[in-house]
């Protein structure tokens, strides 16, 4: 007798339950039943959806870079050239 192996699904599939059952057009047991599922999975599922949706707001917050002001070096480099324009001016000027 051959052993009966386990269905194996995919996370765009869960996530398609989930979003049917957070939809609330049907009862849970009503979609559990249109796609072969045991109602405590679909119910599974979605816990661990909802566990995890707050943790995807967060990493968002944490990608943004912080805003560097990067005015004050440009300032200071901008500065130190005129400084050396001027002075290279002013030596061409008194050796002709």
């Amino acid at each position: 007798m051959k052993a009966k192996s386990r269905r194996q699904f995919t996370s765009e599939f869960k996530v398609k339950v989930v979003l049917e059952v957070l939809r609330q057009d049907k009862t849970l047991n009503q979609i559990a039943s249109e796609h072969e599922l045991h109602p405590q999975l679909v119910q599974t599922w979605k816990q661990a959806f909802m566990a995890a949706v707050p943790q995807l707001f967060d990493q968002q917050k944490r990608a943004e870079k912080p805003v560097v002001d990067e005015t004050g070096p440009l300032y200071e480099q901008i500065g130190r050239l005129q400084m050396e324009l001027t002075w290279l001016k002013k030596k061409l000027a008194t050796n002709p």
